[in-house]
């Protein structure tokens, strides 16, 4: 399940035209603002937003109802709206047209200009690290590499075993294996059941898990990316002794296969992992802080625009929710500022900014004024050099 993708980001980037329209608004996934149709209401007040917008820009009426169409046959699709997220990005050009239902709650915005406005999107692509999720089920084993709003399954059937002969051992009800208050002397947690676990039956489920370790290890080789198990906690505990991957982390997800999907299990799995990755985001406030007046650092869209497009930036922190608009020039980055809403000539810098940054691998955050490392600047940046 892949939401949208640097490349398509890129690509949308890529659009170059006179009139690009970029609308989002905040959906419903179910329940009586559907069935009450609020979000397609939402829409049609942002269609009609742009289509005044298009209109100042000197659009005739046939000209903006030609390239809002798609948007207005939107509108009239009911079933498209039983099917949202949390909300809906919507981009269209003369020949293009684009939508992305996300799990990103938007603020209703919509913008005309020569390109389309992205900034939104970036916190699909932060604070959302990679990390690996293995479910070890009695039934299935299955790996999936994941983001925040993503999940894609990796295919390992050819690198564990396959068939229940081969799965040795495994083919058990797991009530068989079940905690017994307390600990042995040593300090390992005891099991019981209808077979010790310490004996034959668990010597068994380590030499399949062991299998699995192993086959898996062409995987994780030379990586970093955390791996998390979903699975009953005596099951984990035989896994950590045959684990040799360094990154697997130290508490599993306890999950009940038999009433829980994937999906079901991917939001469990990202509640668990969200701290780990909104460390980085603390550690970058950190480092800006750290180097202020070194000359890694700067506040002001002047000098942070330019840059942007240069590639200087490593992490760019900007006011969500806020903007700044005017005119650029890239023959000598001349800049210039104007207060308020974009008009015919102005476009939003900060965008432009942003995407800059983000195309050429650096991290940009949306936070709110309180959060940013110096908020008496509606952005602000930590340079690479």
């Amino acid at each position: 399940m892949t939401l949208i993708t640097k490349k398509e980001i890129a690509d949308l980037h890529d659009v170059n035209q006179d009139h690009c329209i970029s609308i989002f608004i905040p959906t419903h996934r179910a329940g009586e603002k559907v069935l009450q149709e609020e979000d397609a209401l939402l829409l049609k007040n942002q269609l009609k937003e742009t289509k005044n917008k298009l209109s100042q820009k000197g659009l005739n009426t046939d000209s903006i109802n030609k390239l809002t169409q798609p948007i207005q046959e939107l509108i009239d699709n009911s079933s498209f709206w039983r099917e949202q997220s949390d909300g809906l990005a919507i981009f269209a050009a003369d020949g293009f047209f684009e939508t992305y239902t996300l799990p990103v709650h938007f603020q209703e915005y919509s913008y005309v200009s020569n390109s389309f406005y992205l900034k939104p999107l970036m916190p699909m692509f932060v604070g959302d690290g990679s990390f690996y999720l293995l479910t070890l089920n009695r039934d299935n084993v299955k790996l999936y590499e994941c983001r925040r709003h993503s999940f894609t399954e990796i295919v390992i059937d050819d690198l564990i075993p396959e068939t229940k002969q081969d799965r040795v051992g495994f083919d058990y009800e797991e009530k068989n294996l079940q905690f017994r208050s307390g600990a042995t002397g040593s300090g390992q947690t005891m099991y019981h059941g209808q077979e010790a676990a310490t004996g034959k039956r668990k010597n068994e489920i380590k030499k399949y898990f062991r299998a699995i370790n192993d086959g898996l290890a062409p995987i994780f080789r030379e990586k970093t990316t955390p791996l998390l198990i979903a699975a009953q906690s005596p099951l984990f505990d035989i896994y950590k002794e045959v684990n040799t991957y360094p990154n697997l982390m130290e508490e599993n997800l306890t999950i009940d296969f038999s009433d829980t999907d994937i999906f079901e299990i991917h939001e469990l799995a990202w509640e668990r992992m969200a701290p780990v990755f909104d460390q980085k985001r603390k550690d970058d406030i950190a480092q800006f802080l750290d180097e202020q007046g070194k000359g890694k650092t700067s506040i002001g869209i002047g000098k942070i625009l330019p840059a942007a497009i240069h590639g200087k930036i490593e992490t760019l922190f900007c006011e969500n929710l806020e903007d700044i608009f005017g005119t650029y020039k890239d023959e000598n980055d001349v800049i210039t500022v104007t207060e308020g809403e974009e008009n015919n000539n102005h476009i939003s810098l900060m965008n432009m900014a942003a995407i800059k940054t983000f195309l050429k691998g650096g991290a940009v955050y949306l936070l709110d004024k309180e959060e940013m490392p110096n908020p008496n600047s509606r952005v602000n940046a930590l340079y690479r050099y």
